[in-house]
């Protein structure tokens, strides 16, 4: 594989890219919402009016940019389009289909599913751990390693799902989180500029609770988060990562109930 642009004006210009593209759309979404407006409103835990445009613009500008940020393999490109896209896409598909939905976690949705019934919930867990398997089998060489960067990269997209409970702060994880894989050599330092630039675009509007991520934009963040941190490591980081994202999703509601804390 061809070696990406490792330098400060590559992950710069990754960073741009994606703030740029996403408030781009995040426009073009408030001015002609797909639908209609009502379509895209939600009332979040303060009973105020907000709407879904920011995740919709986050997983567009985050795919955009991962696939079009200058010196990436083309592998790496199409594995950044994939997971994003799939996880944006799911996510949209919950925001929309099952915003009635109660049942959350992974048991009320196997339990279901158990008995026939296709939750948007399933459709979301089978979606995504798909695409991330996927996209970690274009990452990598090696068998393992390309199961261990498929969970990394759904496991990262449940983690940011996870934590988006109050405004703000599921994309001021994704930057506090992708901030320090900007110093990364190779690929995985503009991957990481990608969803920081992007949740940076619209955390001002999340925090001003005029928007928020929603399932679409939580996942697809997520997603560009776990592929950077994919691309960057080897099987000993990719296990750690693997594991401890395992344990925030086994303990998922205690991590939503602590990120609601903050």
């Amino acid at each position: 594989m061809a070696a990406a642009d490792t330098g400060a004006w590559g992950r710069i210009a990754a960073l741009a890219g994606a703030a740029g593209a996403t408030r781009t759309a995040y426009a073009a979404l408030r001015n002609r919402p797909p639908g209609g407006a009502a379509r895209w409103e939600r009332t979040n835990y303060a009973g105020r009016t907000v709407h879904l445009h920011a995740g919709l613009a986050t997983a567009f500008g985050t795919a955009f940019a991962a696939a079009t940020t200058p010196g990436l393999p083309a592998r790496t490109r199409g594995a950044a389009a994939l997971a994003v896209f799939a996880a944006g896409g799911c996510g949209a598909y919950d925001d929309t289909v099952g915003a009635g939905d109660a049942r959350r976690g992974f048991r009320a949705h196997l339990s279901a599913l158990r008995g026939g019934e296709v939750t948007t919930g399933a459709v979301k867990l089978f979606g995504i751990g798909a695409a991330g398997l996927a996209a970690g089998a274009l990452l990598k060489e090696r068998p393992v390693d390309k199961v261990l960067a498929g969970v990394v990269i759904a496991g990262s997209a449940h983690l940011v799902n996870l934590l988006d409970v109050r405004p703000g702060r599921a994309a001021g994880a994704v930057v506090a989180l992708g901030a320090p894989g900007l110093l990364r050599r190779g690929p995985a330092g503009p991957l990481s500029a990608v969803p920081v630039g992007a949740a940076a675009a619209v955390v001002g509007d999340d925090l001003g609770e005029r928007t928020m991520l929603g399932d679409a934009g939580a996942h697809a963040l997520g997603a560009g988060l776990g592929l950077a941190i994919a691309t960057g490591n080897g099987r000993k980081g990719l296990l750690a990562h693997a594991a401890g994202l395992i344990v925030a999703a086994a303990a998922g509601e205690r991590v939503s109930r602590a990120a609601g804390a903050l």
